[in-house]
């Protein structure tokens, strides 16, 4: 073989690309959802590579995910609990009508609003279909996400919760029966009943496992997918209320503990504990960095490779849910009351479940204007 030649001259443009990975993901629908659970009385979180939104009192808030800035307020339904994305929506629960409402991502226009069964709490999208937890029903509903068609409804356990989808199947947390129950998401089928910690809560998947945050164990169980084995259970912060994934590890936020912890995925090594706001309830991801709302009314937001805090954004006082839609958050407000701690709906029948989140609603108006 001969020596080298002389390097060419530079070929031509090629074709633009895809644009960011977050862009992409997006695009093709390749990302966890996760309905972030948030202890004893959850709501949801969500990611599409967008935006962040977060809803309070009767409204959604989106906000610009690169710098905080407020984008817009939706009116939706009274009592959200859940916020939820689908690839081109945002859902959100309606605790006290027993019904979700589905909004239009890019502008917030009401597409509709579907009844499901007695206080929904929390929303899961595999795909194709919006899962519904129903706390006071002790049921989860199916609906088609392109239509709000019910697919079905299914009984499930004493106080569910939250539920994550893992690719096949939709797992649900038990409180009152300190379990996880596993459905097929084709069907609804049960397919397994699973112990983990006190009080479960907060549940997601990470691609490979089923992680559960123990609301009164201060601690997060992993569980093995397909059979539901014990992997491990992992100290974290005081009661644990909200989990998410960023692609390698666990966020723990620990409402208690005003604060988030980061877990190692793969063996729950605890890769550590950053302070947020004053009684934290939700995290989301957004691709690069992790969000936590907090009930003074702020959302943090740390760098995710550290967990250097990057910013502090007003939104309303008493946020609980938040949900990021691949470029803004968005994000649900209530009173900032402990509900889970001293009003557990899901230890209650469905009417004085109902009654008791009605009353706290009615008293806390003034602070939801």
């Amino acid at each position: 073989m001969g020596p080298t030649g002389p390097t060419g001259s530079q070929g031509p443009q090629g074709p633009p690309g895809l644009g960011s990975l977050i862009a992409e993901k997006a695009a093709l629908l390749r990302w966890y959802r996760q309905d972030f659970p948030i202890g004893g009385f959850p709501g949801a979180s969500a990611f599409d590579g967008a935006n962040i939104w977060v809803v309070h009192g009767n409204s959604v808030t989106k906000l610009r995910a690169s710098d905080g800035a407020i984008l817009g307020t939706f009116t939706v339904g009274t009592l959200h609990t859940a916020v939820a994305f689908d690839g081109a929506n945002i859902w959100v629960t309606n605790f006290s009508a027993s019904s979700v409402t589905k909004l239009r991502a890019t502008d917030g226009t009401h597409l509709g609003t579907f009844t499901v069964g007695t206080g929904p709490l929390a929303l899961a999208f595999d795909g194709a279909n919006i899962w519904v937890v129903n706390g006071t029903g002790n049921s989860v509903t199916k609906l088609r996400a392109s239509d709000g068609a019910h697919r079905g409804t299914f009984t499930v356990g004493t106080g569910p919760v939250r539920l994550a989808f893992d690719g096949a199947n939709i797992w649900v947390t038990l409180a009152a029966d300190n379990s996880v129950v596993k459905l097929q998401a084709i069907n609804g089928a049960i397919l397994g009943t699973f112990p983990v910690g006190p009080d479960p809560g907060a549940v997601a998947f990470d691609g490979a496992n089923i992680w559960v945050a123990n609301h009164f164990g201060n601690s997060v169980t992993k569980l093995q997918p397909t059979d539901g084995t014990h992997l491990g259970t992992f100290p974290v912060g005081a009661t644990p209320t909200a989990l998410a994934f960023d692609g390698a590890n666990i966020w723990v936020v620990n409402r208690n503990g005003h604060s988030v912890t980061k877990l190692r995925a793969t063996d729950g090594a605890n890769l550590g504990t950053f302070p947020v706001g004053v009684n934290p309830l939700d995290v989301v991801f957004d691709g690069a960095n992790i969000w936590v709302t907090s009930h003074s009314g702020d959302i943090t937001k740390l760098r995710a490779s550290d967990g250097f805090v990057l910013g502090t954004f007003p939104v309303a006082s008493g946020l609980w849910r938040a949900a990021f839609d691949g470029a803004k958050l968005k994000g649900v407000r209530f009173h900032p009351i402990h509900i889970w701690d001293e009003h557990r709906p899901a230890f209650a029948e469905p009417e004085e479940a109902a009654q008791i989140m009605e009353r706290i609603w009615t008293a806390s108006a003034g602070l939801l204007q």
